[in-house]
Formats: C-alpha cells, structure tokens, sequence
C-alpha cells in the first residue's frame, strides 16, 4: 500500500457478543457488541466495554443496546453507530485516520440476501468504500489454519453468542452447512431461567454470563472441576439480599436442553455430508471455534456421544477474527468471498 494512500483496509468479526476489528495484521478492537445511546437525541454516548459497564444500570435517559440478535443486524440505526464508534476507537488506538476503507466482515453462513444486505449497508454508511463478506465457519477454518482450498473435507463447528455455525469445507467452498440459533446466549438464558425457577433469585444478563464463565459445564463430571461460584442478589419474593453458591453440575443441567440441540445440529450436518468428505472428516476430527468452544468438558462431550474427535482450537474466540484477517490479506485469491 502507498505511502499516501487513503484508503485504510480492515478486518471486522461482526459478532453478537464481541465485535473484533483487525488492521495491519494487529487486533486493535475486541470489545462487547453494544451500544449505549442517549434517548432523547438517539446519539451515541458509549460504544463497546464502556457501555457494558451501563448494562442494567442505566437511568431513563439512556438506552443500551445489543443491535445483533442470533447473529443478525436486529437494530440497523444502532448497528450502524456501533460499528462507526467502534471504528473511531480503532483509528485513535492505532493513530490512523481514512476516509474510506475497505472492509471484509464476517456473517452467518445461513444468513438470508436481506441480512446480508444489513450488514453490507452498515458497513458503508460506517466508511466502507469496498465491502467484501466472509461467511464465518469459513472464517474459522482460515483463522484456525486450514488449508482452505485443499480437495479434503474439514468441519467447523463455530458456537458464538447468537448463532451456532456448522460447515463441511472442500475445495474453497462450504458443501454442507447448518446454521442454528442456538448459541452462548441461550446457555445465559437458561442459566437466568434456573436462578429464577429453583433458587428463586433474580440474576441479571451479566451475572449469568459470569455464572456460565467461571463454572459452566457440558458435564457433570470433570477431571479439573471448577469451585462454586457464589451469587448476590434479589429474593425475587421478598427483595432481601441473597446469596447462593452455584456447582459446576448444577449448570450442566441448567443448560443440558440446548447442549443437546447442539448436538443433533452436529449430527444432521454429517448426515448431508458426502462419503468421501465424511472418511476425510473421521480422519481429520472436526474443530470447535467460538466462544462456546471453551465451555469445559464440551470437546469430551461431543467426541463421545459423535465418535468423532473434536479439537478446540487454539484461540477459539478470535478464531473467526483471524481468518476474516486472512481473507483480507488475500482477497484476489479467495473466490468465496461475497462482494
């Protein structure tokens, strides 16, 4: 790139959670995805960690939101501010300034033209000059390493916040996909579900993501089990303070019904998949990327109930963010991406 070029390129991983933004092969964001507005002005006050930190906290002034849902743009106007903010914020990190950019994003792979147009038209009223799309498990395989290309069948199993992306890979293309809105979030919903329902305590978003952190489980028995995490909060009948330790075993049952859905998705994409991609895929185990991948004891889970083995990748969160990173580099080279 020219000395006096003004066009900046940037990698984006547009997730649900967590919104990542690579330049000159540097992560220079990886914030929570949500924006924090004022409500009478519909201005922006805070973008990414700072607004999290209003979540549930706010006075009737403000409105905090999560514009993605299950991996979708549900909020255009505030998708759009986010991503602007979260933009800014890189370019003062990184002491650089464009007026135009040229982006790749990451999206779901069973994203509809009209989501995908979502995306693409936020990233332009953002300051994306050219925006090129990389559908995420595909992502993932480039982050992770994968030789894309390659006539060999490889599965990726991405468990974000909102989504839930399972591709079979060969040849540059995806073969066989399934995308299920089953993901980090719900495991969060069931575990505020059953804080609620047997303890009767109210647990807010936030704690039940911290619940699901520090002692979140796919089984209920573990080599390494984490000590109880102990919660602080309401009696939802009387409104005195409680405080409740919560195992590992209780939320492995807490969250067992969408673990579960997880699975049969896993297994409905191996029943599309090809017997010549399937040898490949026994022979190669599949991949868990994602934040979800870090839930403990789900690789062992899966590969006993599959018969397959599952191999976490070495840095699953910033997997996707990784390769979208990598298509950005190689653009001429790589057919799959959606311009």
């Amino acid at each position: 790139m020219g000395l006096f070029s003004f066009t900046k390129e940037i990698a984006i991983d547009l997730g649900t959670a967590n919104t990542i933004i690579i330049h000159n092969d540097k992560i220079v964001i990886d914030e929570p995805s949500i924006v924090a507005l004022d409500k009478k002005t519909g201005k922006m006050i805070a973008v990414g960690r700072e607004a999290q930190q209003m979540r549930g906290k706010e006075n009737e002034g403000i409105e905090t939101i999560r514009p993605l849902r299950q991996g979708v743009i549900a909020d255009f106007n505030a998708a759009e501010l986010m991503i602007r903010g979260l933009i800014k914020k890189a370019s003062a990190k990184s002491n650089w300034f464009s007026p135009s950019m040229k982006m790749v994003v990451g999206i779901p792979s069973g994203s509809t033209e009209v989501e995908i147009r979502a995306v693409r038209d936020s990233s332009e009223h953002a300051g994306g000059r050219d925006v090129y799309m990389i559908y995420e498990p595909m992502a993932a395989a480039l982050g992770i390493g994968i030789d894309v290309v390659a006539p060999e069948g490889n599965m990726i199993v991405d468990i974000g916040g909102g989504t839930t992306e399972i591709a079979v890979i060969s040849l540059g293309g995806i073969v066989s996909n399934k995308s299920i809105q089953t993901a980090g979030d719900d495991l969060t919903d069931d575990i505020q579900d059953h804080m609620s329902r047997v303890h009767n305590i109210k647990v807010g978003e936030r704690t039940a993501e911290l619940i699901k952190m520090n002692v979140g489980s796919a089984l209920t028995e573990l080599d390494n089990p984490p000590a109880d995490y102990i919660v602080h909060g309401p009696n939802k009948m009387t409104a005195l303070p409680m405080e409740v330790p919560v195992s590992y075993q209780e939320v492995s049952h807490s969250i067992e019904k969408s673990i579960s859905k997880i699975e049969a998705a896993v297994l409905s994409a191996l029943e599309q998949t090809p017997p010549e991609l399937y040898a490949d895929i026994v022979k190669n185990g599949i991949y868990l990327a994602g934040g979800g991948a870090l839930l403990r004891g789900l690789d062992k889970r899966l590969t006993d109930k599959i018969g397959i083995q599952f191999h976490i990748a070495e840095d699953p969160l910033l997997a996707v963010a990784k390769g979208t990173g990598v298509a950005l580099k190689n653009i001429d080279r790589f057919s799959f991406l959606i311009r």
